[in-house]
């Protein structure tokens, strides 16, 4: 095992058990996980409880946020005409289950717990908050454009132009070649359980600064920095949604969207500009998803 995988492994457990601390310290531990003083055999259970939850977290923290940092300048590019279109989904996949999972541990046997409302999802109407997350997309994505502009010219200004990235990561011009559905799943896809994840699940438990560090460390193998302080600043704005909505639809919205802007328009816009020998600095080519 290299070093930097070795690295990330431990990174996953670590934060796996910050998030059991910090949700301790939220009071946000379930029942399941809860040992009262004197309590009977089952605090066996609770503690065998808690503690497949935290590797259940590690792998996942480990397989979807730092897992990525092992792949940072080492190896061969991926060559994404072998790769089918499933890939794409299988991570969020492992979110969701992950989620089910570690819910069945910590409220299985416990009537009561709503599990929308332990991942964020509990509204009165969620089309108003759909609504108000696609408005707020559109404000986000030209207010996370417009900030990138200004550092994209503040960089040219510094560095020259060659410290501009002048291409994508070699996911994203893949992911903008499939066909429309598939890019429009892809964008509800990521919209619906990154926000599960990242928002829903992490936000409450241990806060907007960590869970933007896990998300934007979700990223990292696009190895752009430039790319990365986009997502970065996407992440802050759905943390703020979901803190005054008070639920994640708005923020499912508000990411679908932008992934959907970027996939279906800015994205094939600007591989076409480089096609033809075109100058692309001046568009800001940030996606968020897989």
């Amino acid at each position: 095992m290299s070093t930097l995988l070795f690295l990330t492994v431990l990174l996953g457990l670590g934060g796996a058990v910050a998030i059991d601390w910090l949700s301790h310290r939220a009071e946000l531990t379930p029942p399941g996980f809860g040992v009262a003083p004197g309590a009977d055999a089952r605090a066996g259970w609770a503690i065998a409880r808690r503690a497949c939850a935290i590797v259940l977290m590690a792998v996942v923290l480990w397989v979807g946020v730092f897992g990525a940092l092992a792949t940072l300048g080492g190896g061969p590019a991926t060559d994404f005409s072998d790769v089918g279109i499933g890939a794409l989904f299988v991570l969020h996949l492992v979110f969701a289950v992950a989620l089910v999972c570690w819910y069945l541990l910590g409220f299985g046997g416990f009537p009561g717990y709503s599990w929308s409302r332990q991942f964020g999802l509990a509204t009165p109407s969620i089309l108003r908050e759909i609504g108000v997350g696609l408005a707020a997309g559109v404000v986000a994505w030209l207010g996370v454009i417009a900030v990138l502009l200004v550092v994209g010219l503040a960089m040219v200004w510094v560095g020259g132009p060659d410290s501009i990235p002048r291409q994508p990561p070699a996911m994203i011009p893949w992911i903008a070649s499939l066909p429309i559905l598939a890019r429009v799943a892809v964008s509800l896809s990521a919209g619906m359980f990154e926000e599960l994840f990242f928002r829903g699940f992490l936000q409450p438990r241990i806060g907007i600064a960590l869970s933007t560090l896990f998300f934007v460390l979700a990223h990292a193998n696009y190895e752009q920095p430039f790319m990365l302080l986009g997502i970065g600043l996407l992440s802050l704005i759905f943390a703020w949604l979901v803190r005054w909505r008070q639920n994640i639809w708005p923020a499912i919205a508000a990411h679908a969207l932008f992934d959907a802007i970027q996939l279906l328009a800015v994205v094939p816009i600007a591989l076409e500009i480089i096609e033809q020998g075109g100058s692309t600095s001046w568009l800001p080519v940030a996606r968020l998803g897989m």
